[in-house]
């Protein structure tokens, strides 16, 4: 009987672990699989389209419709004609516009936020109280008044009036640096004090605890406003096409939306080749800062 009981035992075992995958399994499809469903989804929803521009890009005919089919025709016909309507131009005015645009945010940003949160003076919650009810306002609110305040300008410095790219910088500055300094104000304050206080016993000014110390422990919020105060002017249509006239200072929004103003006969192949080419500035921007963002958090987060 001890025998038969010791033979079971296996048998009974392997049964009951049996029972316990088929649980597991089921248990796993029940809980874990629609995540990976929803994945797939959304891989599909962000590749699709990019693949089905490509595609329009490389296809000599200019028409969508030819692109159903995709990568049936390979060309690089498209890239070669953008000379012809001045993408070139345009793509140079945006790099100026946009890096010129994200060093003066950062730059600007960084001594507003260091001043609100260092520094206590008369009129210091207040300014931060405007800050916080200016971002809430979109700057498409303005464009009359933009319109007409460099209209107005053109007259006395052409420089800084309609039509001119350094405008064009001054007021997407204008209208970043309050949301931008308000954000890196919040990230000044995880900086300890003790740090600005040492360096003062050592002599230094505020000028050199500024540049030398605290910018270096700030640099992942650095690189955000950056990033982002690029990608934003990069992409943005309106106020360039309000504030830009001449063909020559247009950017590559502006540009791009001219090929497509009209529908029916828009070049299509020439306006996804541009649009790629167009995102390949970004797509550098964000892998180059990337390991300042990522890397900048993760040792701040073992550093206490």
């Amino acid at each position: 009987m001890s025998t038969l009981n010791t033979g079971t035992r296996p048998a009974k075992a392997a049964t009951t672990r049996a029972r316990r995958q088929g649980t597991t399994g089921a248990r796993w499809w029940r809980e874990v699989s629609w995540r990976y469903l929803v994945a797939l989804v959304m891989i599909a929803i962000c590749v699709l389209p990019l693949l089905y521009v490509l595609s329009a890009a490389l296809n000599p005919g200019g028409t969508l419709v030819g692109s159903n089919d995709l990568f049936r025709t390979v060309s690089g016909d498209n890239f070669a004609a953008l000379a012809d309507r001045g993408f070139w131009g345009w793509l140079r005015n945006s790099l100026v516009v946009c890096t010129f645009t994200a060093v003066g945010t950062v730059l600007m940003g960084a001594a507003a936020a260091y001043a609100f949160s260092r520094f206590r003076f008369q009129g210091r919650e207040k300014g931060l109280t405007g800050l916080l009810l200016a971002q809430m306002f979109p700057q498409t609110l303005a464009f009359v008044a933009i319109f007409l305040l460099l209209l107005t300008l053109k007259d006395v410095f052409p420089v800084l009036g309609l039509d001119s790219l350094i405008g064009l910088i001054c007021v997407y500055l204008g209208g970043a640096l309050g949301v931008n300094t308000f954000l890196m104000y919040g990230f000044f304050n995880t900086v300890p004090r003790e740090l600005d206080e040492a360096a003062k016993i050592d002599g230094a000014s505020h000028a050199q605890i500024f540049w030398t110390i605290v910018l270096r422990l700030v640099t992942p919020i650095l690189a955000v406003v950056g990033l982002l105060s690029f990608i934003s002017s990069f992409g943005d249509f309106l106020i360039a096409k309000v504030v830009l006239q001449h063909q020559d200072n247009w950017t590559v929004a502006v540009g791009l939306y001219s090929m497509a103003a009209d529908e029916r006969t828009a070049p299509w192949g020439l306006f996804a080749a541009g649009a790629v080419v167009a995102a390949v500035p970004i797509v550098l921007l964000f892998l180059f800062l990337q390991k300042y963002v990522v890397g900048g958090l993760t040792a701040g987060s073992v550093k206490g």
